[in-house]
């Protein structure tokens, strides 16, 4: 999978009109303008992270992410947000996104369904560590955009759920209209599920109709450019909240038996164990460093049987204990 994800360079020109220091932002981020601009215009998951954790340092606008998300129009869109804004249904609108965002950038959208909500999140395929928090907030953000812009109408999220510990949750309450949870062990969009059978007024089926052929070739051509392991990994990520994520669990996700993933992954130069550690080491240094949930919690999201089962592993991987790695990964005065 390539690792570029393009630079809007709208979005430049907003933080401009806004009267923030893009050139400020860029020497923060180690970034070049030439980098950034047409006709490259693509960066890596790490240099587009440390834009906008620049971005948010140098502005100093707690509500930045909220407002660019939400300020995007439709001809400023991508591919894959314009195929969703002339979808059906919000339903379709999500599952296009969903399948095409990852012809845009190393970014995977995911709506599950479950108890009467449908849960938007999503994952970046080739990130170490947490997303920042204004792109978090931008993409939620700039997703209930699209879906009121597509309905004409307000419609409001059963709550959102953020991987980080408590901040701004009166400004995010005001933005979204609802319940703000904190502390989560994924960033989740919740709407209602009746909402997904609300009908898009901005549904174009003679464009879809010229759209989407070359997008399901492209879609073709990239899945066989990505492994197993990766495969395997997104997986994985999906499944830490709280389950043990048995080989049999993820073999199912990908359609073939444990015995048959086992074989493959050991084709490819790895096991389910070493990808399984890969995952949970990420996800609990992420967890660790951007939440207050206690040692225990992060276990039992990771899906260790008991707390000391985690800090041992921990302590293998990282040397320290999951407390000491918190205190020094926590930023000073937070």
């Amino acid at each position: 999978m390539e690792d570029l994800v393009p630079i809007p360079g709208v979005m430049l020109e907003r933080l401009s009109d806004l009267g923030i220091d893009v050139e400020r932002i860029l020497d923060k981020a180690g970034l070049s303008r030439a980098l950034i601009v047409p006709p490259r215009g693509r960066v890596t998951t790490a240099e587009f992270f440390a834009l906008w954790r620049a971005i948010e340092e140098v502005s100093g606008a707690r509500d930045l992410g909220l407002r660019l998300g939400a300020e995007a129009l439709p001809h400023r869109y991508d591919i894959a947000s314009m195929a969703a804004l002339h979808a059906a249904t919000v339903g379709d609108a999500l599952e296009k996104l969903g399948k095409y965002k990852r012809l845009v950038c190393p970014e995977e959208v995911r709506v599950d369904v479950e108890r009467g909500e449908a849960r938007v999140h999503f994952h970046w395929w080739l990130a170490e560590g947490s997303p920042p928090r204004l792109l978090v907030d931008g993409t939620f953000a700039s997703i209930l955009a699209l879906v009121r812009r597509g309905t004409g109408k307000n419609i409001a999220p059963v709550r959102v759920e953020l991987a980080r510990r408590r901040m701004d949750a009166a400004l995010l309450a005001r933005h979204f209209g609802c319940e703000i949870r904190f502390d989560a062990p994924v960033d989740l969009l919740v709407l209602p599920e009746s909402a997904l059978a609300e009908r898009f007024v901005t549904h174009n089926a003679d464009l879809l109709a010229l759209l989407l052929p070359g997008l399901e070739a492209e879609l073709d051509v990239q899945s066989h450019r990505r492994s197993l392991p990766d495969e395997v990994r997104l997986a994985l990520c999906r499944r830490m909240c709280g389950e043990r994520p048995s080989i049999d669990k993820v073999a199912k996700d990908l359609r073939m038996s444990a015995r048959t993933l086992q074989r493959r992954l050991g084709e490819a130069g790895t096991s389910y164990q070493r990808i399984l550690d890969e995952v949970r080491y990420q996800s609990a240094r992420r967890l660790l460093a951007s939440t207050d949930l206690d040692a225990g919690e992060v276990a039992f999201l990771l899906g260790f049987e008991e707390l000391n089962s985690f800090s041992r592993a921990f302590h293998g991987w990282e040397g320290m204990t999951p407390a000491r790695y918190r205190t020094i990964a926590r930023p000073s005065g937070v």
